[in-house]
Order: C-alpha cells, then structure tokens, then sequence
C-alpha cells in the first residue's frame, strides 16, 4: 500500500478548510462574548432573568426558580442564564457546525451520512453535552457560595473523578448513543487479537466492531474503556479491507497506550491543567467581583460570560501544550507495536492505508503539527519505522559479526557456540 497522490492533494485542501471553519467558529464565540461583556449584557441579561422570575403567574407556577440556598445564590436562575448563552453560543456556532460536519465532509466523500441522521446525532450530542455542562455549571457555582476560596481544587477533584468515571462508562453508556457494536465472529483475527492482548497482559471483554459505514468512509480502532469494561473495538471500515497482519499492529499501538497506562497519564494531566486553569479563573473572578466591582457577588450570573472566556483562553494556551505529550505518548505506543510485532512492513502499509481511507495529511506543516495535532504525523510515524528497521537490521547484523566463543560451562561440549542467555530475546 502506497501514499495516493491524488487522495493527498484532496486531504491537504479538505485539512486547510477544517482549519479555516475552526478558526472561524473560535473568533466568531470569542468575538460574541466580548461584545456581552463590553456592552454589559452580561447584566442585563442577569436582570431580565431576575425579572423574569418575579413576573406573578412565574413566581406562582414555579416558586422554585426564586430558591436561594445562600445570600446572592439563586441555582435555578443560574441555570436559565446558562441556558440562554448556550442558546446564544449554538445561534453563532450553527453555521461552522452544519458546514463543517456536515457539508463540507460530504464534498470530500467522508460522510454518508444522511441529513436526518446527522441532525439526528447532532441532536444527541447536544442534549448530553448540555446536561454535562448544566451539572458543571451548578456544582462550580455551588462551590463558590459555600467555599468562595477553594471552590477551584473542590471542582478539579470533582472533574478528575468524573473522568475516571466516564472513561469507564463510555464504552456501555455514550458510544452505543451513536454507534452499534456486536462481537467480532469467531476466527483467526479474533484469535491473534485477544492472544495479543494477553500477551500485553490486559484482560479485555472481548472483541467488538463498531458500525461506521453508514456515517462514513473513515475508519478507526481502539481500547475503549477501563477495567470491567475494557473492550478492543474495530470500524467496520476496518475489517473488511484491512489485513490481518495490519490490524494486529494497529492494536498493539492502542495497547502500548495501556501498557505505558497513558490513560490515567492523560486524565492526571488534564487534571492539572484543569487546577491550573480554574486557579487562574479564581484570581481573576475575585479581582472582578472584590477590587473591581464588576459583579455583585461571585455567585452573580453575570459572571458566566466571563468565566467561559477565561476558561476558553485558557483551553486555547495550554492546547499546544497537551499535543507535545500527546504526540509523545503516540510515539511511544507506536515504538510498542513495532517492538511487540516486529512487524514493519504491515505497520508501514497500515498507516499508508490510513492516511488514504482518512483522507489524512501526511505531512502537515510543523507549526500545524505543533499547534494543533494530537498525533504525530503520518510522515513521522513513516520515519519512526524506518529508523526501527535500521536499528533491528543493526543489531542483528552486530549479532551475527560477534566473535565466536568456545563453551567454557561443564555442561556443553567443546565446540558448542553458548549465546550468553538462557531466554528468548524479549519482544520489548
């Protein structure tokens, strides 16, 4: 399998797009909420819900919308706000959504998917994102009328367990929302996959495959899940066009992320960010609320706005940040499949294979690589293959030159070569 040429010069102009949509959509969010905080909508918004709540046949139908725990907290009404910059934040982000997942992947043959399924997943994704986010909001607001000072460790703590949580959820609760999984038939492949896994001393459910190919031409494969969830999952899209040998390298990659336990590695360091971030949000919230005097208390809903534009910088920082380890945490899974498989060639061929069906760039520039990629690119991968076949053919051409030595143990004759280990070379 080889890099196509043609598929390249399509992945190039359809990658340069995504990022033109993505910008877009991030200067157009930013730009709104300035403008909320600049003309003090942030306030105005607060008092019409404030108002709104106040209005006799409301306070009567729903008294609890005036409900407040403690002096200046009024959860319900913190809710409505949030959902009306959500409402506000969806109208601003539609045009980039309906364009850049749907129409644009559809131009470059990557979807399939129909209109109605895909306003049908789009649909789904934002009813559950929107509850995530509503509990979220109403826990770091609750945090910061009963610990003003420390609401931002309580909430990372609060987030780090969340994550553990879903990461071991998501494969029974949100994936099946989207896609249907059955158990791979029983054969060959489900054989080499599970005695692979075991070799690697982890312990799946079994072996799954996810039905991709009536949303789309892309294809994937993954370890989802954590302890009595953990399951390995193929696309369908991978299975029927993909060889054996190259599956087996494409899971031995997802399992050097468990065996180097680059999940936890990733939830712990998200984690800090997350602390880091929410700290810096703290400092700046008690300058607005204590020394500015922006906003009546830090429980005020006003705040919101400004609090999601602090959190978004932040996420927009710190991104080239998490990609470095990312990229790193790949190379190393990738140097996990070589070493476990010693299977070059099909590596090779499985990323080629990849980059093609994918319509992935081989070879991004490196300050788009640096910026937003969580992966190394294709060319890299290609190289960091090269550079294992030269070591291994080194090592064994080393191998082969060293002098011959004479058995000096009792228990060989003479003559007999002794190869200076009683075990097998080691597959790491």
């Amino acid at each position: 399998m080889e890099i196509d040429k043609e598929r390249q010069k399509k992945a190039r102009a359809y990658a340069r797009k995504r990022r033109h949509v993505t910008l877009i959509n991030m200067g157009v969010v930013s730009a709104g909420l300035l403008i909320i905080l600049i003309t003090r909508w942030d306030a105005g918004l607060r008092d019409l819900v404030r108002a709104g709540t106040r209005i006799g046949w409301v306070s009567h139908t729903l008294p609890f919308l005036q409900w407040q725990p403690l002096a200046g907290w009024y959860p319900w009404q913190i809710l409505l706000y949030f959902l009306a910059i959500i409402l506000f934040y969806q109208l601003l982000a539609t045009p980039a959504l309906v364009y850049g997942s749907f129409i644009l992947p559809r131009r470059y043959g990557i979807s399939i998917q129909t209109l109605s399924g895909w306003i049908s997943d789009v649909g789904k994704n934002f009813v559950l994102n929107l509850g995530l986010e509503a509990a979220a909001i109403s826990l770091i607001y609750g945090l910061l009328a009963l610990q003003p000072q420390w609401w931002w460790l309580w909430t990372a703590l609060a987030m780090l367990f969340f994550s553990v949580v879903m990461a071991n959820l998501a494969p029974i609760l949100i994936f099946p929302l989207f896609y249907k999984f059955k158990p791979l038939p029983a054969g060959e492949l489900t054989e080499r996959l599970v005695k692979l896994a075991a070799s690697a001393d982890t312990r799946v459910q079994g072996v799954f495959t996810m039905q991709m190919s009536n949303k789309t031409t892309t294809t994937n494969a993954a370890l989802m899940g954590l302890g009595n969830t953990r399951r390995i999952v193929l696309g369908d899209t991978m299975t029927d066009r993909y060889s054996e040998d190259e599956i087996e390298v494409v899971l031995a990659h997802e399992l050097g992320h468990h065996v180097h336990h680059d999940i936890w590695k990733m939830i712990v360091s998200q984690s800090i960010l997350t602390l880091g971030g929410l700290y810096l949000a703290n400092l700046a919230l008690h300058q607005a609320v204590e020394q500015q005097g922006h906003y009546q208390s830090l429980t005020d809903p006003a705040t919101l706005p400004f609090f999601l534009l602090l959190t978004a910088l932040f996420s927009l920082i710190v991104m080239p940040v998490g990609n470095i380890y990312s990229r790193h945490m790949e190379y190393q899974a990738d140097e996990y499949a070589l070493q476990m498989t010693q299977k070059v060639d099909a590596f090779k061929s499985a990323m080629r294979r990849l980059a093609n069906q994918n319509l992935t760039e081989i070879s991004p520039s490196p300050l788009v690589e640096f910026l937003f990629h969580s992966h190394p690119s294709v060319k890299r991968r290609l190289q960091h293959a090269d550079t294992f076949a030269e070591k291994r053919y080194s090592s064994l051409k080393a191998s082969l030159n060293m002098p011959r030595r004479v058995a000096v143990s009792s228990s060989e004759p003479p003559g007999i070569v002794n190869n200076g280990s009683s075990t097998p070379r080691s597959a790491h």
